[in-house]
């Protein structure tokens, strides 16, 4: 009968005691960890002394075969080590707070020996790594879940730290063994995502702390009073040169660690972006950058090599940080509008949201644009939803092109029509220029790729021309694409009101090109376009045939004569034959008609004998005596008698009003809001009553 297969965490091994007497333990018990004294890792000498430089062979020889022999003891051996052996952690932390990112000062191998030594390291101790994020070597050695994530939590096997140094480090080659491991201790762990989420303003406390260097302040930042004392801080400018290479350093290794574990593990982007990580990111890439490459740009270094090298990193820095923003918003929006689903709609509002947040940020608008281009997401965004409102898409392009004026850069040409650009375009994608003539080109900044690589080993490549985009392929089968069918011929099928014209080039083959341009008429004013008079001068010989008017004309006997023109088919001859109302009872037929006499009416009173006086305008002041002539008849039969006129202006200020000018007084303010334009505050009331006026 088979025994059963148990868990490494559920196993009992029996050894034999120190009196003599065979006991059980537990198969993780501290008993079973061999004594052995794994050495911290110290980086190679920066001078390459021969002392130092055999020192540091001796010294990484003996972690190597350390690291070996942990790799080769098995299973249940290996993680009593693990867990019980304190050592061997400190080694292992020892490495990762102390090996070159790849873009540290002192980043090339001082001998062949040193690099291989290096490589043989690096490659251990990432081998260790990738075991201890394995719960199940094979069906017979494995731990269970649960109990594997709280091995790894309890006792600190990894932290957030430690993962983001995992990634910066080893992420060049091993993207897919990083992103398996980085996944299966997240999922044995929860407890992980707290503590990211708790990492995150950490993270964000970095800009904050540039910016505080920099005498500068981020707009999502929360808003503290400035001390008395500010306005003589440092600023990027005055700062001193160490500080500023310091600042530098930092920026560029935040930014780098940041980008290797977003990019590697995508799933922690909802986690930034918990924390408005996006915003921040980009009211600090406004807010920072351009005060610290106007610092590298116009101060001067005592070494020329130093403000090259300053120049690069922040190159690198800017384009880590862009490749961030383009991961948070891919991750968030893109990605899942490619999927499809029911909340299509909804991302596709967020993502619109966030490039709309970008139009005041000019500069970090502009770089972005040159990385990834926005027109091509709105393009794969119209795709995947065909009603999306033109107009907002059209003013964020048109945004994009403000950003990119208002810098003072020029589009690469042919940017909004592919996906990648040429390397030997300028930008990120082909390096920044520098004011040294210098370019950001990939040589010697790439890290190690593979296990197996050395970490002081220069790479060339095209590190910051490459990019990946999403294409229609990406596109799920929910989202619609162009029919493939073969399409009729446009040229047979085609009709338009400018056909056979003297420009249609479809049906000419040769085509009067003078008469063809872009713009304004080169040559041509306002005034000679205004003082050319030829269409008169075709119109003359035209209009020339109507000079001559003939009133009669001498019909000669036998003559045959017709009318100037063609027949003229409009011309209604209904009535040229029948005599309408020749039969009429009254006898007054038309043809007799021109016989009659006409007359003109005469009007009342009117004397035929004399005309009467225009009287269309009459003068004002005659009409007005009439006008006051009527309203006092009128006044005068119904017995209507006016007030006397009142004066309410009165005797000086300070010498007494009589009582008829202070009742004259009361009767206009009581009476002034009765009428014409005097009652606007009781109108104005009544508006405000209905809720027309705001209060």
């Amino acid at each position: 009968m088979a025994c059963a297969i148990v868990p490494l965490d559920e196993q009992q091994v029996t050894e034999p005691s120190v009196v003599g007497k065979d006991r059980t333990l537990p198969a993780l018990h501290p008993d079973r960890k061999e004594e052995r004294c794994f050495v911290p890792y110290k980086p190679p000498p920066e001078d390459g002394s021969p002392a130092q430089v055999e020192e540091f062979l001796e010294h990484a020889k003996f972690i190597t075969e350390d690291l070996e022999w942990l790799l080769a003891l098995p299973h249940d051996k290996f993680w009593c080590q693990v867990v019980f052996d304190e050592t061997l952690q400190k080694c292992l932390d020892s490495y990762l707070r102390h090996a070159s990112r790849g873009l540290d000062p002192a980043g090339l191998p001082c001998s062949p020996a040193v690099a291989e030594a290096q490589r043989h390291i690096h490659r251990a101790v990432f081998m260790t790594f990738l075991r201890m994020a394995t719960h199940k070597e094979s069906k017979e050695n494995f731990l269970t879940p649960s109990v594997f994530g709280e091995i790894i939590y309890e006792n600190f096997l990894f932290d957030i730290p430690k993962i983001l140094d995992l990634c910066v480090l080893f992420g060049k080659g091993n993207t897919q063994l990083l992103h398996k491991m980085i996944e299966n201790i997240f999922t044995q762990q929860p407890g992980y995502y707290s503590d990211l989420d708790e990492a995150v303003p950490s993270v964000l406390q970095v800009f904050d702390t540039i910016l505080d260097k920099c005498g500068l302040q981020c707009e999502g930042a929360a808003m503290e009073p400035m001390k008395l004392s500010a306005n003589g801080r440092p600023t990027a400018m005055t700062m001193s040169q160490q500080d500023l290479l310091d600042l530098v350093l930092y920026l560029c290794d935040s930014t780098t660690t940041i980008h290797a574990f977003l990019d590697i593990y995508p799933p922690a982007c909802s986690t930034f972006q918990s924390h408005n990580f996006l915003s921040r990111l980009v009211s600090f890439y406004e807010s920072a950058v351009p005060d610290i490459e106007k610092a590298v740009r116009k101060r001067n270094f005592t070494d020329k090599s130093l403000k090259e090298d300053l120049w690069k990193r922040m190159c690198h820095s800017c384009k880590r940080m862009v490749e961030v923003a383009h991961l948070l918003l891919q991750h968030s929006c893109l990605q899942p509008i490619l999927e499809g689903g029911d909340n299509i709609q909804t991302f596709a509002e967020e993502l619109l949201q966030h490039f709309t947040s970008f139009l005041p940020e000019k500069r970090f608008l502009s770089d972005y644009d040159e990385q990834f281009p926005i027109a091509d997401d709105i393009s794969l965004l119209q795709q995947a939803l065909p009603l999306i409102d033109e107009t907002r898409t059209s003013y964020l392009l048109q945004g994009v092109q403000s950003a990119w004026d208002s810098v003072g850069r020029r589009r690469p040409r042919g940017h909004t029509q592919t996906h990648g650009r040429p390397a030997a375009q300028g930008g990120a994608a082909g390096g920044r220029a520098s004011p040294l003539g210098l370019r950001e080109s990939g040589e010697g900044w790439e890290t190690p790729r593979g296990a197996e690589a050395s970490q002081y080993t220069p790479h060339k490549g095209n590190n910051y021309g490459s990019r990946s985009f999403i294409t229609e392929a990406a596109l799920p089968p929910c989202v619609p694409r162009a029919p493939k069918e073969e399409l009729p011929p446009v040229l047979s099928e085609r009709s338009n009101v400018f056909d056979d014209d003297e420009f249609d080039v479809f049906h000419r083959d040769k085509v009067d090109m003078s008469r063809i341009w872009k713009g304004r008429r080169k040559g041509e004013s306002a005034q000679e376009v205004l003082g050319d008079k030829q269409h008169i001068d075709a119109q003359r010989d035209r209009y020339r045939a109507y000079e001559n008017v003939v009133d009669e004309v001498m019909v000669e006997p036998g003559a045959v004569y017709t009318l100037d023109g063609d027949y003229d088919d409009e011309y209604d001859d209904t009535y040229d034959v029948n005599q309408v109302g020749a039969n009429d009872l009254d006898g007054d037929s038309l043809l007799s008609r021109s016989e009659r006499i006409f007359f003109f009416p005469l009007t009342k009173n009117q004397n035929p004998n004399h005309a009467p006086r225009d009287q269309f305008c009459q003068d004002p002041a005659l009409l007005r005596e009439r006008a006051e002539a009527r309203r006092a008849a009128f006044h005068q039969k119904k017995g209507f008698r006016p007030e006397p006129a009142g004066s309410v202006v009165g005797k000086p200020k300070g010498q007494g009003q009589t009582q008829e000018t202070l009742q004259d007084r009361r009767k206009k303010e009581a009476s002034k809001g009765r009428g014409a334009n005097h009652n606007r505050r009781n109108m104005a009331d009544r508006k405000r009553n209905k809720g027309m006026i705001p209060s």
